[in-house]
């Protein structure tokens, strides 16, 4: 009767710790599906954020480059003859001219072309290296027409000329003297037929003291007639250099 006792206890004891096992692996599996669960909740919150951040970035850059190009407003002035020139003939456009607006296609710059107010220079090539002589040996300094832009809108201005005797014609000079270039990063260039910059930029510099001046370019008058293709390459690899 006792092992009849026993026995029959021993089954309830294995049948309650059947129930608790199941009731166990139960509970496991509810706690592991819930963690899975919040882990897929979580997935595509964190998606979202990194899109919103990737989308914020996208958004900033252009409005980066945006504020840069708008912030650097830039003016190209220029002297330019046309006539008589050496190498070249006579031309109904100025080698100069050429350059600068090829500058100005490329910047996006505004441009103001330096006239002489008493225009005297004369047509032919010999009379005209004759009087620009002159006005290097007298240090004059040719008044200019015409209404120049308000300078103070423009943080770079690019500056050409021809070469005429080793040096910025002198009415160029004037604009140096007459115009607040002060704080100003100025950008030299030059037309020539075989003394290149002609230290164009080092003259500007002790004309502009309180100006920054940058690389020049020197380009052969013969080319910015004839060879309009070469020099717009080398406008652009100039500018990229700059930084334009």
């Amino acid at each position: 009767m006792k092992k009849i006792i026993a026995l029959l206890m021993s089954i309830c004891v294995m049948t309650t710790m059947a129930g608790c096992g199941a009731d166990v692996e139960k509970q496991d599996a509810n706690i592991s599906l819930q963690q899975t669960e919040e882990d897929v909740q979580m997935e595509p919150e964190q998606t979202d954020q990194a899109g919103e951040q990737s989308s914020d970035t996208v958004e900033t850059k252009p409005q980066e480059t945006d504020t840069t190009a708008s912030g650097e407003n830039i003016l190209v002035v220029y002297f330019s003859r046309t006539g008589e020139q050496y190498t070249v003939g006579v031309i109904d456009k100025g080698n100069t001219a050429i350059v600068a607006e090829m500058i100005a296609e490329e910047t996006g710059a505004d441009t103001f072309e330096i006239l002489p107010q008493e225009d005297y220079y004369p047509y032919t090539y010999k009379e005209l290296t004759d009087v620009a002589k002159q006005e290097q040996n007298d240090n004059a300094r040719p008044a200019y027409r015409g209404d120049v832009p308000d300078l103070s809108e423009y943080s770079t201005i690019f500056i050409g000329a021809p070469v005429w005797w080793g040096d910025w014609p002198m009415i160029c000079y004037t604009f140096f003297e007459n115009e607040d270039l002060s704080g100003k990063k100025l950008v030299p260039f030059s037309t020539h037929e075989g003394s290149g910059l002609s230290g164009f930029d080092k003259k500007l510099a002790s004309a502009c003291p309180d100006s920054e001046v940058l690389e020049g370019l020197a380009i052969r008058g013969n080319d910015a007639q004839n060879d309009q293709d070469s020099v717009r390459a080398s406008v652009k690899e100039w500018l990229t250099g700059l930084g334009h």
